[in-house]
C-alpha cells in the first residue's frame, strides 16, 4: 500500500518535472510544444556577463521560436552585463532584470511588443 501510495505521489509530480526549465548553451528555457515556443526562464546559478537570446533553440530535433523572457527569469542576476535580443522575442514579463546592478547594455527589438512591470526595477 505504501509504495501504491509513493508511485501516485512520483506520477502526480511528474507534470512539475516535465515543465522544469531545459538548458540549451547556457540559458533555460520553458518548452511549448505545441506551439513549437521557448520562453527564457531562470538560471538556478544565475546568469552572469554577456548574454544572447537566440531567435530559435533546437531541442531534441525540434526547432523552437524564443518568443519570451519569463518572469523573473533575470532577477538577482548582480554579475549579467549585457542582453542581446533576437527579433523573435514579442514579450519581457514582469520583474524580468529585477535587481541586476551591472547590466549596461540592453537591446530591445521593435518585435516586443509586451513589456511587464518593474522589469528593471533596482538596475543602474
Amino acid at each position: 500500500m505504501k509504495k501504491q501510495l509513493l508511485l501516485l505521489f512520483l506520477l502526480a509530480l511528474l507534470p512539475l518535472v516535465a515543465n522544469a526549465g531545459i538548458e540549451i548553451d547556457g540559458i533555460y528555457y520553458n518548452l511549448n510544444s505545441t506551439e513549437k515556443t521557448a520562453e527564457v526562464t531562470s538560471n538556478p546559478y544565475k546568469y552572469t556577463g554577456s548574454v544572447i537570446i537566440p531567435a530559435t533553440v533546437v531541442y531534441q530535433g525540434v526547432e523552437y521560436d524564443v518568443t519570451n523572457i519569463g518572469n523573473q527569469a533575470f532577477s538577482f542576476c548582480s554579475a549579467l552585463t549585457s542582453i542581446s535580443i533576437s527579433n523573435s522575442l514579442v514579450s519581457i514579463s514582469n520583474e524580468a532584470f529585477y535587481y541586476c546592478p551591472s547590466l549596461t547594455s540592453i537591446n530591445i527589438p521593435n518585435s516586443v511588443t509586451s513589456i511587464g512591470q518593474l522589469v528593471f526595477r533596482h538596475c543602474i
